[in-house]
């Protein structure tokens, strides 16, 4: 007899470009990507006017009746009918939207960069804990099957250690045309590289260093960090940060990088084994393919690719991770939990420590 699948009751907070694409993905149907344990229900839509909602309901939400629209976010919060809310908006709104989220006993999956500084995220984590609901950062690219499958191979002892990562995230934003206000440009949105692009080049470094059984969960022994800031408006243009893991039995570095005036290239991110190398295809947000070289005294002695192919464009693998966590009553995922996005926002206020880039004053709410 088929079991009936968990269904996750979705609110989603904020109409913009990425909780469409959010949307889209999770009525992608689940079997699609043999899912067959969750599935995903929206509920209801919090814009800035109910007539914006709507119309992010008829767009991207198949002009389903039964979704609630609202004029703003605390409906949303205070709605029945939503066991989760996922946090669309631009960074500097996150802390006050998911706070909102948790005190009205919702759980939460709030967008990359979870927040502006790791303050704020830890404040954020003793609310989570004190209202009992489930918290995560919405790092989709953890979530793909690519990235389980890279970190098996990783982990399975047949290229030996990690010994050194490359990774770069850029994008070509064509700043001189765009108004100072663009959320990339404004210091008051947070805006720079770092936060915006940097957590994608990280991802592949905690996914590979961090989290490898050697580390030993152990924080990063080493950040530096440099900043080359924009003259229009001094958010950071391009950055560039070495993360070493040295504490315990790992001992590796991560070069990472991103940029705001050129464009990625390939390979996205290259990891160095002591026999091997894993290289995976450009964008690193989503990537469908990886290449595995196999060395024997510096030669290659095998190569395999693996492609991946799924309908949807990949945000849908979050949502299933958070059906489950929400089901099975658990506070935080084992795949991304709350440690990572620590180390996360701790590496990225130490870069912006050494950049010198702070916030205009009130834009962090908890320092």
């Amino acid at each position: 007899m088929m079991t009936q699948p968990f269904v996750l009751r979705w609110g989603i907070i904020s109409t913009g470009r990425i909780a469409n694409c959010f949307v889209t993905d999770i009525l992608v149907g689940p079997e699609t990507r043999d899912v067959t344990d969750v599935a995903h229900k929206v509920t209801a839509v919090g814009s800035r006017s109910v007539q914006s909602a709507q119309k992010f309901i008829t767009e991207y939400a198949k002009d389903d009746r039964s979704i609630k629209a609202y004029g703003s976010y605390a409906g949303v919060f205070a709605d029945p009918n939503v066991d989760a809310v996922y946090i669309g908006t631009p960074h500097t709104l996150h802390y006050e939207n998911a706070l909102d989220a948790i005190k009205a006993k919702k759980h939460v999956l709030c967008e990359k960069p979870v927040t502006l500084n790791a303050a704020e995220l830890r404040s954020l984590l003793a609310a989570a804990k004190e209202y009992g609901v489930f918290f995560m950062e919405a790092l989709w690219t953890r979530f793909q099957p690519l990235a389980l499958e890279v970190k098996k191979i990783s982990e399975s002892g047949v290229l030996g250690a990690p010994l050194a990562l490359q990774a770069d995230l850029s994008d070509d934003f064509k700043l001189e045309k765009i108004p100072k206000t663009h959320r990339i440009l404004d210091p008051a949105l947070g805006g720079g590289a770092l936060l915006d692009l940097g957590p994608y080049p990280l991802i592949w470094a905690i996914l590979a260093l961090y989290e490898h059984p050697t580390n030993q969960g152990a924080a990063p022994s080493n950040v530096s960090g440099s900043m080359l800031k924009t003259p229009l408006t001094g958010v950071d243009r391009n950055t560039s940060f070495t993360v070493t893991f040295a504490e315990r039995g790992l001992a590796a570095q991560a070069i990472l990088s991103c940029n705001l005036n050129v464009s990625s290239y390939q390979s996205g991110v290259v990891i160095r084994y002591e026999k091997g190398t894993i290289t995976i295809a450009a964008p690193i947000y989503c990537p469908k393919s990886f290449t595995v070289q196999y060395l024997e005294g510096g030669k290659v002695t095998k190569e395999e690719t693996k492609r991946f192919e799924y309908v949807g464009n990949g945000w849908h693998f979050q949502a299933d991770e958070v059906a489950r966590c929400v089901r099975d009553g658990k506070s935080e995922s084992s795949l991304w939990g709350h440690d990572k996005s620590l180390v996360e926002m701790n590496i990225f206020d130490e870069v912006r420590r050494q950049g010198n880039y702070k916030f205009p004053p009130g834009v962090e709410k908890v320092i």
